[in-house]
């Protein structure tokens, strides 16, 4: 029943990608269509206030350049936001300031659409911050990398001297994605019971006495906190807590939430290219991944802990330490591999009681950080490793290689090393600094191998812009806020502005004309190569790592 439940959700998510990917084709193809009659009355009076009257497209810097400076004004906003919530408004329960050092790792965990939690949401935010900063973050940190991710499709693909203009585009993802596919979504969460008040706690008489219960403006930071890939939950306990998942049904709406736009994008690029093939290749070598790692965790799961099942305790059910009953094995493996492959950070389940073969999954999707991704993320990264893996194709016979119609050279192949070079340095290098000095190795609550895990998860999280976290770790201090809240920076923006210089290059280049020599990327022998080349790099970068944390764990616990 597990492998069915798992099928069912598959299959309608392959039933959504044809037409969200055609959605949001027509939103960002820069010619008049048909959302223009539902959205263009709504947008008028934005480009009015904000001064963009002639929409005029931009160069890769000053696309850029647009949205890091849009991006530090909400830093800003935010952190003051975080530093004063006690004398704000919609605080009932009187919650205190954030401290410096968490309001600095928090502004940027959620600015870079991580969402790395080093404080109990319930607890440490007012409503008043989880509506205007936590809320607002979740939509324009999903905005600007959707933007920068069409940004990259239209110079890869387009004969055009632009990259179109950022705040057009950031406009229209916010009006003609987010907000009203997040109300539709809100809607149906509260109809299933989830929470949206304002209403101060509930104190209630429990088996031990009075008891305070949290609850708020749940469901529409649910339903964002999804669709944008952000991952920061409501409640400290995030989708494992009633309130914000309380349900098998809630927790299927959760996941194709975090995942269907995701997916789409890959054929967005395919219509873009005017081949859909080529977003069909992109696509299928995402799934053949995701399925892998997929696999691997449910079958660590429903397999047990290898500790209990030596002592002889009946493992029919799997591994269930640290899941909700009401999600199961395939519910819960299923939440983990999706919510780490998007680069969204929910959890339905915690991830430090997976059982260490298990726990290999969500770690070794964020350190790939190319499987389906959050928005846009995954998709870029991905067609980086496709021009990487031409480029070794091309090499291979003595051809000077081509993608999409264009000649990779020199310049590219460096941007490219940077953008793949930077991800596993700023993970390994703090996780050996960690590892080295007192206050990383005080916040291990693990001994032995598995506290290896939890310091290599954390950072792997940071630079996967992914926000989950093996939640064993003591990581609210002034060490683990600086080192993460630098790590989400470096991930986010280096990489970013690297494959932005990329679609610059890219854009400048003449079209060469297809011969019979040019090497075909959009049939099935160029999805076998492109998994081979994402494994290949992802083994040769990480599996040493991962060795001497879970297998290392595995091995000594059999």
């Amino acid at each position: 029943m597990g492998i069915v439940q798992i099928a069912v959700v598959i299959l309608i998510l392959l039933l959504l990608v044809k037409p969200l990917g055609t959605y949001l084709y027509q939103v960002f193809r820069g010619e008049a269509n048909g959302t223009d009659r539902w959205f263009a009355w709504a947008e008028r009076p934005i480009y009015a206030l904000i001064g963009l009257k002639q929409r005029r497209g931009m160069t890769w810097k000053t696309y850029a350049l647009s949205f890091i400076l849009t991006n530090i004004v909400l830093v800003a906003t935010g952190y003051l936001m975080l530093r004063l919530q006690k004398f704000l408004p919609f605080n009932p329960s009187g919650i205190d300031n954030m401290e410096q050092t968490l309001t600095f790792n928090t502004v940027i965990s959620f600015m870079t659409n991580t969402n790395l939690q080093h404080y109990s949401g319930e607890t440490g935010l007012s409503y008043f911050s989880q509506m205007a900063f936590i809320t607002m973050m979740m939509f324009t940190s999903a905005a600007t990398g959707l933007c920068v991710a069409i940004a990259f499709i239209r110079a890869i693909t387009s004969k055009g001297e632009t990259i179109g203009n950022f705040f057009e585009d950031f406009v229209k993802a916010h009006t003609r994605v987010f907000l009203p596919f997040a109300f539709v979504t809100t809607l149906v969460l509260v109809g299933l019971q989830v929470p949206q008040t304002l209403q101060p706690t509930i104190t209630v008489n429990g088996v031990e006495g009075p008891q305070q219960i949290a609850i708020g403006p749940v469901a529409a930071l649910e339903s964002i906190k999804h669709l944008g890939t952000n991952g920061g939950g409501f409640f400290g306990a995030n989708s494992a807590h009633p309130f914000e998942n309380p349900n098998p049904l809630t927790n299927v709406i959760e996941i194709l939430s975090m995942w269907s736009l995701a997916a789409a994008l890959p054929y967005t690029f395919g219509l873009f290219a005017k081949n859909r093939k080529q977003g069909w290749v992109i696509f299928s070598a995402m799934m053949i991944l995701f399925v892998l790692f997929l696999s691997a965790a449910y079958a660590a799961e429903s397999a047990g802990n290898p500790v209990l099942n030596r002592l002889g305790v009946d493992a029919s059910q799997g591994s269930m330490e640290g899941k909700e009953v009401r999600f199961g094995i395939a519910g819960s493996a299923l939440f983990t591999t999706v919510t780490t492959a998007a680069t969204t950070g929910s959890v339905n389940n915690m991830h430090d009681t997976l059982t260490p073969l298990g726990g290999i999954t969500p770690l070794a999707l964020m350190m790939l950080n190319c499987v389906f991704g959050g928005k846009g993320v995954g998709l870029v990264n991905m067609l980086m490793y496709a021009i990487l893996a031409v480029f070794l194709a091309g090499l291979m016979v003595g051809r000077t290689p081509e993608f999409l119609g264009r000649k990779i050279e020199a310049r590219e192949m460096r941007l490219i090393a940077v953008a793949i070079l930077t991800h596993p340095l700023i993970i390994l290098a703090p996780t050996a600094l960690a590892l080295m000095t007192e206050p990383g190795t005080a916040a291990i609550t693990s001994p032995s191998f598995h506290g290896i895990s939890q310091v290599l998860y954390e950072y792997t999280s940071s630079a996967a812009n992914n926000g989950s976290g093996f939640e064993g770790l003591g990581d609210n201090t002034p060490f683990w806020n600086i080192s993460t809240g630098l790590v989400m920076l470096f991930g986010r923006y280096i990489s970013m502005i690297a494959l932005l210089a990329v679609a610059g290059s890219m854009l400048r280049k003449q079209w060469v004309p297809e011969t019979i020599g040019t090497f075909r990327t959009d049939n099935g022998l160029f999805v076998g190569i492109l998994v081979g080349t994402v494994l290949i790099i992802g083994a040769l970068t990480f599996l040493p790592a991962v060795v001497l944390g879970p297998i290392a764990e595995h091995l000594t616990i059999r």
